[in-house]
């Protein structure tokens, strides 16, 4: 049975600077909603990615409906949306759901 991992941050803007900007580790934000099926399609993959990174990437997920300053901030127009952050900057934008193999290659570029 899928279960969610405990390891997958819920980013928000008040946690933000603290989670993301200012982590010692690279980031992985999924940009994602409870309607959207695609978000629901590679949940399982960034909770694996979660678990198999642990202690060298974060993993964190914004929920768009909630967080609509990120989204602006952002430049989300479409989801899912990951952007990967490294030192507090953003390093890489992937729009749509992706194999966990490419998500694990974007992963090992910034580790």
């Amino acid at each position: 049975t899928y279960m969610p991992s405990d390891k997958v941050l819920t980013i928000k803007s008040s946690n933000f600077e603290e989670q993301v900007l200012k982590s010692p580790i690279p980031v992985l934000l999924d940009f994602w909603a409870i309607w959207c099926g695609p978000c629901k399609a590679i949940s399982p993959t960034i909770d694996e990615l979660a678990e198999e990174y642990e202690g060298r990437f974060r993993i964190g997920k914004v929920n768009v409906d909630e967080e609509s300053e990120l989204v602006r901030n952002f430049n989300i127009m479409s989801i899912p949306t990951l952007i990967a952050f490294k030192d507090g900057n953003q390093v890489e934008k992937i729009i749509g759901a992706r194999s966990k193999s490419d998500l694990k290659d974007l992963l090992d570029k910034y580790i």
